[in-house]
């Protein structure tokens, strides 16, 4: 018997790097804008972008909530951050790698070199 995939009820504008989560039964979309990703930079106390993108896609407890409410422009993200649990950061990790990755599409190679050594 196949699972039965629920339709995601909010808008993802694919264009502009947006990417849809679900946590538990919210649904999010993420953006990794600058603004966003600089207030989740600040919080993290990350030195570099190379730091911030790991401390993301290692999804490590205070980046995963950081990254769910700063990184989040459509859904309820406090409602998600209390429904978050561990079997849910392997989706939270390839939401943020793939907010990421949207600013390194046709950079130069070096930028996706690096990108790639930090996945």
């Amino acid at each position: 018997m196949a699972i039965e995939e629920k339709p995601f009820p909010l808008d993802v504008n694919e264009a502009r790097g947006e990417v849809a989560l679900w946590v538990d039964d919210v649904p999010l979309v993420l953006a990794a804008e600058m603004g966003r990703l600089s207030a989740v930079s600040t919080r993290l106390q990350c030195k570099s972008l190379n730091d911030l993108f790991l401390r993301l896609s290692d999804v490590e407890a205070a980046a995963t909530v950081a990254g769910i409410e700063l990184l989040t422009v459509k859904g309820k993200p406090l409602e998600a951050i209390t429904k978050l649990k561990l079997k849910h950061f392997g989706d939270c990790r390839v939401a943020f790698l793939a907010v990421l990755a949207h600013h390194f599409d046709g950079e130069d190679p070096g930028n996706v070199e690096a990108a790639d050594k930090a996945a």
